[in-house]
Order: C-alpha cells, then sequence, then structure tokens
C-alpha cells in the first residue's frame, strides 16, 4: 500500500487511521517498508503516525541521537498529539527513550524492539565501505535471522546511501552518538509502561540486551521471538502485531479496583 507524505513546516510523515497515537519511529537505515505490516494492522483501531526522522538533513553538530530526540519532540508538539504510544526500533528506540526520558508528559506508553542505549555491536570502523555492493548486502543480511529477507530492493536502498559521502559521514556520526549515549543510569526513572519486544537471533543487540533493558526499567515486560534478528516488526510482523496488540489493549481497560 501507499501511503502519503504530509509535510507541515519542516516535519515530513505519514498518519493513517484514528483513534489513540501511535507513533513509529525508524532506524538508521530505516524506511516506512520497515513498518508496512505494522501500519496496515494498526491503522484500524490507532492513529498510526511515522515521521520522517532527519538522519541526512540536520546539520554535523546536531546529528547525534539528542538532536534526533529534539525533532521528535518539536514534531509531536507541533502536531499536539497526546497519550502517545512511542515505538522505536534500533536508533528508533534509543531516540524513543532520550525523549520519554526529557519529555515523558505526553508520553502513555513506550515499545522498544532492538534499541540501542545499552549495548550495540556497530557496524565496524569500515563501515560503511562506498562503492563494495557485496560487503553492503552482507551487512545487511546481518540485520535479518533469514538473510533472504534482505531483498535486492532493501540492499540497493542502503547501498545508494552510502555512494554519498556527506550521508556517510553523518551515519558514522550517528552511530558514534549512539554508542556514547548509554541511558543505563537513567532508565530507572522511566514510569511508563514499556514492552520490550526482541529477536531471539539478534546480533546487532543481542538477548542480553533486552534482558538489562527488562532489569532497568521498572514497569516492563519482555518478549523474545524465535528465528528472529534486529527487526522483528519486518521477519517476524504477525507475532510482533499480536504482542503489541496485547500490549496496547491492556493499557486501554480500565483499572481494576482491588
Amino acid at each position: 500500500m501507499q501511503y502519503t507524505i504530509k509535510e507541515q513546516g519542516k516535519f515530513k510523515y505519514i498518519e493513517e487511521g484514528e483513534g489513540e497515537p501511535l507513533v513509529l519511529l525508524h532506524g538508521l537505515f530505516g524506511a516506512l517498508s520497515n513498518f508496512r505490516d505494522l501500519i496496515e494492522h494498526f491503522r484500524h483501531q490507532y492513529k498510526v503516525i511515522v515521521p520522517m526522522l532527519p538522519l541526512f538533513e540536520l546539520d554535523i553538530l546536531h546529528t547525534t541521537v539528542g538532536g534526533l530526540a529534539k525533532h521528535v519532540h518539536k514534531f509531536l508538539e507541533l502536531r499536539d498529539y497526546k497519550g502517545v504510544h512511542l515505538l522505536g526500533n534500533s536508533l528508533g528506540g534509543h531516540v524513543g527513550l532520550v525523549h520519554t526520558l526529557k519529555h515523558p508528559e505526553r508520553i502513555k506508553s513506550l515499545t522498544l524492539t532492538g534499541s540501542s542505549g545499552l549495548f550495540e555491536n556497530g557496524m565496524g570502523d569500515t563501515y560503511p565501505r562506498r562503492g563494495d555492493y557485496e560487503y553492503i548486502k552482507k551487512k545487511t543480511e546481518v540485520t535479518f535471522y533469514d538473510p533472504a529477507m534482505a531483498t535486492k530492493e532493501l540492499v540497493d536502498e542502503v547501498f545508494e546511501i552510502t555512494r554519498n559521502r556527506l550521508k556517510v559521514i553523518k551515519i558514522i556520526a550517528l552511530a558514534k552518538s549512539a554508542i556514547r549515549n548509554n541511558l543505563g543510569e537513567e532508565l530507572n526513572t522511566i514510569k511508563q509502561p514499556t514492552l520490550l519486544i526482541w529477536g531471539n537471533n539478534d546480533t546487532i543487540t543481542p538477548p542480553f540486551v533486552a534482558r538489562e533493558f527488562n532489569k532497568l526499567i521498572p514497569n516492563s515486560e519482555l518478549y523474545f521471538i524465535d528465528k528472529c534478528g534486529h527487526a522483528p516488526m519486518m521477519e517476524q510482523p504477525q507475532e510482533f502485531n499480536v504482542i503489541l496488540d496485547k500490549f496496547l489493549k491492556k493499557l486501554k481497560e480500565p483499572a481494576t479496583i482491588a
């Protein structure tokens, strides 16, 4: 399905459906295609919003996790979304965490999947190697449990980004910012119900990272998905959607008085 990309000021985003806002934050090489199954499933019950994070548009000084979190904050303020269910994959999860720590007032729940913020296996000092298609293909395949998920279309998208020298510099800046920005000591202040959905075969943010998030975030619950890498909402969308659906429905139920 094709989605209409809306523009308001400097912000680009899609907005599908009606209901409580469900805001999705993509990762470093993320695109709308990463969330297609999720959008299709949830747009019938929620207002699903995907802001396009300005990974390559910010000046180099603000090309950081904090710079992206500021962008998200300004976007939510401008659109005046309240009671937001915020979901982030990989770098998007990290951005969601920083935003929630600084501006918790609009956030109703947080969902992290393959999130950075504690530990991640970076792409390595040589990444992204420009002009080497096979190398980019192998690095894209590592994202998934099933290498066939790294379709030619997906590899072409990543390869195209890495051919641009300025984009490469900004990718490296964001990756380094994510490694430096360790949130371990702050996570215990998060009050929002938090859902952790992790691939059991994630090699970028391995399962022990999910367990550490679960230990450090007070009101959190953790689910692992088998035969699944760093992007569960792409690789195992049905199982991912069932877990998320149950979590969000629980938050809609009125609290029972003991």
